[in-house]
């Protein structure tokens, strides 16, 4: 066995979605780190990028990349787009990595920090995780953000982690874990925080996108935001049970009154339709509202129940396909049906 199988191996994912002016420069600043880094030098790694059916030059930068390093450089082109949790997590699933590390392809994950994750992952720690201490987004949303992290930890019924998007480092036998689970749904930041072993939270400031335009907007952080809520918390529904009972009693009780004071007084008290449609008006909004939570609820359970692939494959490249079999000693991880097709198969 030569010396380079002898070495443990660090597989490094990255998500991609319109990041054509970022692979390359992320490729080379990883691929510098584990040429450089003295820590580094004594690992195998490989470069896993994962694209989200990307509109630009990505996937023509990442076939470039993959012909010129056929060692180190491997790629999945999903068929469609499949969301910003389905898309990493499915990759990871794909790895054969001792350890295999997530982060962004825009650089706000900072290549810089993967000698410390690999460092405390030799100290015993299985999870190695970066927790944002400063973030570039705008006071507003970085508030709202607070805000969202320190509800959900209140009302969730496992720990929850503030300020973690999913950058980190996972050994494989976390990976292992997360290839049993077959959520079509899976939420990396709660499943860390719930079936994660003992972790390392490593603290960083959250630099800016080197290139590009972020893919996030309102509708992304609200669909993100409803996930970790609706998997990891009852506040919703219990919300709703309360304010129906309370409002329901208060309905009763004026109605009760009314009727008491339209009987003593028939002729003095004229009770008018501005009560009436006030009262119907609160009711009806209060109801609409909590309709709106119960169907959150209801989409998430829907979305479990049929059971889709977290994701179709239109193409991988530099995939060896016996030696991943032997590594994960699984033929088809979750979510790979027959449309996967190897690049060594065409």
């Amino acid at each position: 066995m030569s010396e380079t199988n002898k070495r443990k191996k660090i597989s490094i994912v990255v998500p991609c979605y319109n990041e054509q002016e970022n692979v390359r420069l992320m490729s080379e600043a990883i691929e510098s780190r584990f040429n450089e880094d003295e820590t580094l030098k004594k690992y195998d790694y490989d470069i896993l990028f994962i694209d989200n059916d990307s509109a630009d030059n990505t996937r023509a930068e990442l076939r470039k990349l993959c012909a010129e390093d056929k060692v180190h450089i491997k790629a999945i082109f999903n068929a469609k787009n499949f969301g910003q949790f389905n898309s990493p997590y499915y990759a990871m699933l794909q790895t054969d990595g001792d350890a295999t590390m997530l982060m962004a392809a825009d650089f706000q994950d900072p290549p810089e920090l993967i000698s410390k994750f690999v460092k405390s992952w030799e100290e015993g720690y299985r999870i190695v995780i970066g927790v944002k201490a400063h973030s570039t987004d705008g006071k507003v949303v970085y508030a709202f953000r607070c805000l969202y992290y320190k509800l959900i930890k209140k009302f969730s019924q496992v720990e929850q982690i503030e300020h973690f998007t999913g950058f980190g480092l996972y050994d494989s036998s976390f990976i292992d874990v997360m290839r049993k689970l077959d959520d079509p749904t899976p939420f990396l930041r709660g499943i860390v925080a719930e079936l994660g072993f003992r972790r390392k939270e490593i603290p960083y400031d959250q630099p800016k996108r080197r290139a590009g335009k972020t893919s996030n907007n309102f509708y992304t952080l609200y669909d993100a935001a409803m996930l970790g809520f609706t998997s990891y918390t009852k506040v919703g529904l219990r919300l709703a049970t309360f304010a129906g009972a309370i409002c329901s009693g208060i309905s009763m009780l004026v109605a009760l009154i009314y009727l008491i004071m339209k009987l003593i007084w028939w002729d003095r008290f004229p009770a008018g339709m501005t009560p009436l449609l006030l009262g119907m008006l609160f009711l009806g909004s209060v109801q609409i509202f909590f309709i709106g939570v119960v169907g959150e609820y209801i989409l998430s359970i829907n979305q479990r129940v049929m059971k889709r692939p977290l994701v179709v494959e239109e193409e991988r490249i530099n995939f060896d396909e016996k030696n991943f079999d032997e590594k994960t000693d699984k033929k088809e991880p979750a979510g790979l049906e027959d449309e996967c097709v190897s690049e060594n198969t065409k």
